[in-house]
């Protein structure tokens, strides 16, 4: 097996905390443990959790929360797994063998991209379709029939989507269960930004439109967690049975303190609460980025509905890659490339921080795009002035000929 790097987690692990202005993230500012326990006893009680090995799989009282998400679901169809990453991971590693084919919905995040190659595997790309008359990025179902077949071992996709912030309807689950059924495929839905909503209304889940369907999802996004790193899968019970045999050779348990501290996140209050504070800072947020993104001309985007995160496609005559590496060279700001979701010509800019700091950021941005339009413009007018000469250079010697 050879992995491929993972250009996005690389680059935001070696520079997000090297720059003065971090937009590359998708999720909100990450609450502290004083504000999600709230209450001194909480806090005296955490300091109190001995450091052992936890439940491997997750403890009872957090499977049980976690399944009560999900209809019909109890706690053996439930792994807990350290962040939504493992949870990919392990489905991955689980379920795709040399030859397999998996569809992936893109553009998407690439880890299970990369770990489906990896494994032996061979994607076929479902791009989702930029519908700027519809106002909203929307899957092609006709596509998916022609891409899935018997040789599909896999369906993949993300709801609410990563980079676009875009929503698959209740209609669309139904048609891709449909045709993953089928064919006997499974469907990996990666679901971690379901609460994130810009307009309140949860999105539609994967779960229990098919026999063989599989969700995993965490912490980070959605609940303003990632340092928690709680992630976890919810599917078959034979199928969760193995995939926590896989678990024991990965990282065999999550953490006692982050598994205490996530019961808190999961008891159904304090989960309302969290997504109703996440929630508040991307309806506050979105339209401050959309009014700069108009004020600072060049894009083009489709609102985002879920996750603090706007894809916008620019019209400067410059690599994304290349873009994003001056601007953390040069202006101390990170974002991320469309060259790693496969779209060269777009950037994903993330909004979930105060105002004041995502502004500030995207003034830099601002600063560099205008350094390089002023740049374009003197090339060009060089340019222009050497062929003006050359011209005159022509005609000057066919007069004294």
């Amino acid at each position: 097996m050879k992995l491929e790097q993972f250009a996005m987690e690389r680059m935001q692990s070696t520079f997000e905390n090297l720059v003065e202005f971090n937009l590359s993230e998708s999720g909100v500012r990450p609450l502290t443990p004083r504000e999600l326990i709230g209450n001194a006893a909480g806090l005296d009680g955490l300091l109190d959790q001995p450091l052992v090995y936890s439940q491997s799989n997750g403890t009872i009282e957090l499977r049980q929360a976690i399944a009560s998400m999900y209809p019909g679901a109890g706690i053996d169809h439930i792994e807990v797994t350290n962040g939504g990453s493992e949870a990919n991971f392990i489905t991955t590693f689980n379920l795709i063998d040399k030859g397999d084919e998996v569809v992936m919905l893109v553009p998407n995040y690439m880890q299970t991209w990369g770990l489906s190659r990896a494994f032996g595997g061979t994607i076929r790309e479902w791009r989702l379709v930029e519908d700027h008359e519809a106002g909203r990025w929307r899957v092609d179902i006709a596509a998916l029939e022609q891409l899935v077949s018997p040789r599909t071992k896999m369906i993949v996709i993300c709801n609410p989507n990563n980079p676009t912030g875009a929503r698959l309807t209740a209609a669309d689950l139904d048609a891709i269960a449909r045709i993953a059924d089928k064919h006997g495929a499974w469907i990996l839905s990666d679901e971690v930004y379901r609460g994130a909503e810009i307009d309140g209304v949860e999105t539609a889940s994967m779960w229990g439109r098919s026999p063989k369907a599989i969700i995993t999802s965490g912490l980070s996004k959605a609940y303003g967690l990632p340092g928690l790193r709680i992630g976890w899968i919810a599917g078959p019970p034979s199928l969760i049975a193995s995939f926590w045999s896989y678990h024991d050779y990965v990282t065999i348990a999550p953490g006692a303190l982050s598994d205490r501290l996530a019961r808190i996140a999961m008891q159904p209050e304090r989960r309302a609460q969290l997504f109703e504070r996440t929630r508040a800072i991307l309806r506050r947020n979105l339209p401050l980025i959309e009014a700069w993104l108009k004020e600072a001309g060049g894009f083009k985007w489709i609102k985002p509905e879920a996750g603090a995160i706007v894809y916008v496609k620019y019209d400067h005559p410059i690599n994304s890659t290349t873009l994003v590496t001056r601007l953390r060279e040069e202006k101390s700001v990170l974002i991320v490339p469309g060259d790693h979701f496969g779209m060269d010509g777009y950037l994903r800019l993330g909004f979930g921080e105060p105002p004041e700091y995502n502004r500030a950021g995207l003034e830099r941005l601002k600063e560099l795009l205008t350094s390089l339009s002023a740049s374009a413009r003197a090339e060009s007018g060089e340019l222009r002035r050497d062929r003006a000469v050359a011209a005159l250079g022509r005609e000057g010697g066919h007069e004294s000929a």
